[in-house]
């Protein structure tokens, strides 16, 4: 009788703890870095890199030599450019481990139907500051990762309330200056610097503002509510365009379209598909 195979069935309770522990740990560690590169690029790169994966696999299998080859090449290629690439990404993580937040929870999502109330709040700041000719700009992020613009950002994290709302972009007071980002459902930061459009089609009296709220729904999903100081005019960005001239039941039809009717997916699906 193979005495070894006695000995790996009848394993010692501590062999069997100190392997439980092991693949906890483990999954532990995956999961808190999952939660850490969330609301980042780097979620979309996981997802690419996970495909890349499973042809890279399919090839070795299939012996499919040359793209076996190709393969090897790309992944040589991303081991060498992702640090660079995704340098602020990888800096925040390292930020994050020495802060502690690596072990602390992540933040949970938004129930759609939660948006009714905070589509109101907004609409009805916006309205005000509209009448009474105050600037602002106000992001709301959705699922691609903006994380990386918003590191200048001063953090409120407070409930979406429009007096709040009227109150941070009253003019030279601290946070009136650059946009304020709205995510999970609350008010996240605010004085945040957001990439400018370079779009040449955009008329040439549209000035900073307008432009980092469009700016900003070319690198992302996020929804940009502007208000010109100028005129008073409302503004969405959204996919690359600018709506203006929206009155207070357009912009509302129009978020509620995009946060609530157009949301459908999964709760997990929303969570790991962000960034």
């Amino acid at each position: 009788m193979d005495l070894s195979l006695l000995s790996g069935v009848f394993a010692s309770p501590w062999d069997i703890f100190r392997n439980l522990l092991d693949i906890f740990i483990v999954a532990y560690v995956i999961y808190r870095l999952l939660g850490l590169i969330q609301g980042t690029r780097a979620v979309q790169l996981l997802k690419g890199l996970m495909i890349l994966l499973v042809f890279s696999v399919a090839a070795s299998y299939m012996q499919l030599d040359m793209l076996n080859w190709l393969l090897e090449k790309l992944w040589i290629f991303f081991a060498i450019a992702l640090p660079i690439v995704f340098q602020p990404e990888l800096r925040r993580l390292l930020e994050q481990l020495g802060k502690g937040s690596f072990f602390k929870s992540s933040s949970t999502d938004v129930d759609p139907q939660d948006y009714q109330v905070i589509i109101k709040e907004i609409t009805d700041a916006v309205g005000i500051l509209s009448r009474n000719r105050v600037g602002a700009l106000i992001v709301i992020a959705r699922e691609t990762g903006i994380e990386e613009y918003l590191e200048s950002g001063i953090t409120v994290d407070s409930l979406v309330s429009s007096g709040l709302l009227i109150n941070t972009f009253v003019p030279n007071t601290p946070l009136h200056d650059g946009a304020l980002v709205i995510r999970d459902g609350r008010i996240y930061k605010a004085a945040c610097v957001l990439p400018l459009s370079n779009d040449p089609q955009l008329p040439p009296q549209l000035g900073t503002r307008h432009r980092a709220g469009l700016g900003i729904t070319e690198v992302s999903d996020a929804l940009a509510i502007i208000v010109s100081e100028e005129t008073g005019s409302v503004s969405l960005g959204r996919d690359r365009k600018l709506i203006r001239y929206l009155d207070a039941q357009s912009l509302r039809e129009l978020l509620e379209k995009e946060l609530i009717n157009d949301d459908v997916k999964p709760t997990l699906w929303r969570r790991w598909s962000r960034g």
